[in-house]
């Protein structure tokens, strides 16, 4: 391997563990949660943290990583050593995020907060998130049976 071609990994990694770093820190965010949401897999966000490549990674995959974290793909293309940049897609405007949901968030990385209270709040934040939704049967609302 070449020096270039080394460095140009330890750049990349770099970029990768801070991208993944600030997601933890700013979001909660963990491997997997990343992995979801920006449709590369923890394997190989994982070998791009290691510099355990072959051939560069492919670009779609750089893209969907940075945009998925929020990030400008050309800063990782310049980690790459690459010339390439991408047009900025334009993001579709995020709805406005309801008050408690950003007091929990704050709460989340405020350093004053215990980490009991930090756990506490994201476990009901997942089960909030991933428990099944009831159906909602209009007609019985507000009736009494019978």
């Amino acid at each position: 391997m070449t020096g270039t071609a080394h460095a140009r990994k330890i750049a990349f990694a770099t970029f990768v563990r801070r991208a993944l770093d600030d997601a933890r820190a700013t979001r909660a965010w963990s491997g997997t949660e990343v992995s979801r949401r920006t449709g590369v897999s923890r394997q190989t966000i994982n070998r791009w943290v290691r510099g355990d490549w072959a051939s560069d990674p492919e670009a779609e995959r750089v893209v969907a990583f940075c945009e998925g974290l929020g990030l400008n793909p050309a800063a990782a293309f310049g980690a790459l050593g690459w010339d390439r940049t991408t047009p900025p897609r334009s993001a579709p405007t995020p709805p406005p995020m309801d008050p408690d949901v950003e007091a929990l968030l704050r709460r989340l990385v405020d350093p004053n907060v215990s980490d009991a209270e930090k756990f506490h709040i994201r476990e009901t934040i997942r089960y909030l998130a991933y428990r099944p939704t009831l159906p909602v049967d209009g007609r019985r609302r507000g009736r009494k049976a019978g």
